[in-house]
């Protein structure tokens, strides 16, 4: 055990040895209160130090650890509760339960918690990732793997500046616990304060989204130089396309400072592809090459392999083994093709191997690195009495990359503040449509089915990608 500190949050600092003694007391709570390795330990919990506790905690109890937004409606959490076969959730102070343990039993952390996952698909519900084969060796493998291929050291200082709920987030703040590194926790995002946080305890490394390189670029050039973030090395950013003059501006401000800029192409399902900012600034747009031991192939309808410059849907062999979408055959069917999977995008490999993504094949919606399915929202909306049909897609956003429009035939005299309102009643806020329009019908094919790509197609015209 070391005095290191582990996890920073405000002025609260939790050494590495407080981590395992707070996680093995908890370990026995959450076993008394029925966690075992036959069911997940959720957590839905803000970004803290607690998150971690609970998530080393299950590490221990050989269970696995299922993050839980906490922000959806209990509605929404309850579904993933009951759909992951959850042996506890932990969603408050257990401060009282963890003083009644004078005393556990020391447990080694190993390579930390098998983690899972809950990611919104086409469907209305979202669906558990579940890794085929889990060993406590397999897991150590790819936590060494990830330490080697973006070069962690026990001597950085990672910044947990996105939701902790989140896999890129989530995975990293875990790899850093396991390589020995410090983690900075930000409760919330703010520009400023993490210009602060890396001044002040001299960060060295973040995974963030292209959403919050905009929010960093609005603060003024001068404001900015004015706090000292030589301390940063490298910046890895994924779960949404950048635009290239924001990523062209990250790169140029904290470039000469000797902070690498990099990029991870991939899902909750398995990363994918790599790039460096060299890489980038020579193929501007590209999400790079795959990973060690990771193939992308750019297929037609048909499985055959399209050509260099032709785009298709994108497979990816993946480094971490197969997975199933938890108690859905069919969505697992249909995600692989032999040995590989596809999240659903469009793609093409250039004559050097590089890949550029250009569509999504699925009506997903990417709003500042977070997924939502538009049917989910359908769905709640078809509740309405007032609702005749509805259709709910992504439209550009310069700051989010999309985000959701909701076009709705309705009857009588209902607006749009009731609308609104009764999806607010319903989903998280974050899946609340910010554009809506009433129409007085949507266009439909020769089946009756309402022409979907249509209406997302006519916001997109002109862009050079649809993502």
């Amino acid at each position: 055990m070391s005095d290191k500190p582990a996890l920073i949050l405000g002025d609260r600092v939790e050494s590495f040895a407080e981590l395992d003694d707070r996680s093995d007391r908890l370990a026995v709570v959450l076993e008394k209160k029925g966690a075992t390795s036959g069911g997940p330990v959720a957590a839905v919990l803000p970004n803290g130090i607690e998150f971690f506790e609970v998530s080393m905690a299950a590490g221990k109890l050989d269970a696995q650890f299922l993050p839980i937004n906490w922000h959806l409606k209990p509605d929404e959490v309850a579904y993933i509760v009951r759909d992951a076969g959850v042996s506890v959730v932990v969603d408050g102070d257990y401060e009282a339960e963890l003083a009644a343990v004078a005393e556990a039993p020391a447990r080694d952390r190993l390579a930390g918690p098998s983690l899972v996952f809950y990611t919104s698909g086409t469907t209305a519900k979202p669906k558990g990732i579940v890794l085929e084969g889990f060993s406590r060796e397999r897991m150590r493998m790819g936590m060494e793997g990830q330490a080697a291929l973006w070069g962690w050291t026990a001597d950085d200082v990672h910044m947990l500046c996105g939701p902790a709920y989140h896999a890129g987030p989530c995975g990293w703040a875990h790899t850093a616990l396991y390589i020995g590194a410090t983690t900075v926790i930000m409760p919330k995002w703010d520009a400023r304060e993490w210009l602060r946080l890396v001044q002040e305890h001299r960060v060295t490394r973040a995974f963030m989204v292209p959403a919050h390189f905009i929010r960093l670029l609005e603060v003024p050039e001068e404001e900015r130089a004015s706090y000292d973030v030589s301390s940063l090395r490298i910046i890895v950013h994924g779960a949404a396309p950048c635009p290239i003059p924001v990523k062209r501006r990250m790169i140029e401000w904290l470039g000469p400072l000797g902070c690498e800029i990099h990029e991870l192409y991939g899902g909750s399902e398995g990363g994918a592809t790599k790039i460096g900012p060299e890489e980038w600034l020579a193929k501007p747009g590209s999400v790079g090459k795959p990973w060690p031991g990771v193939e992308v192939r750019v297929l037609d309808e048909s499985g055959a392999r399209l050509p260099a410059g032709e785009p298709g849907v994108i497979y990816i062999t993946p480094m971490s083994g197969r997975f199933q979408y938890r108690n859905d055959p069919d969505k697992t069917a249909e995600a692989w093709r032999d040995d590989a999977f596809t999240i659903g995008e469009i793609g093409y490999l250039d004559e050097d191997g590089y890949l550029f993504i250009t569509d999504r094949k699925s009506d997903m919606v990417l709003w500042g690195g977070v997924n939502i399915a538009p049917r989910e929202v359908e769905e709640v909306l078809y509740d309405h009495p007032a609702v005749v049909d509805c259709a709910v897609f992504g439209v550009p956003d310069e700051r989010s990359g999309e985000r959701l429009k909701a076009m709705v035939e309705a009857r009588g005299d209902v607006g749009v503040e009731d609308l609104r309102a009764f999806v607010t009643e319903r989903l998280a806020d974050y899946k609340v449509p910010k554009d809506w329009e009433l129409v007085d019908e949507l266009p439909r094919d020769s089946a009756g089915k309402v022409r979907k790509r249509l209406l997302r197609d006519a916001h997109w015209h002109g862009r050079d990608t649809r993502t």
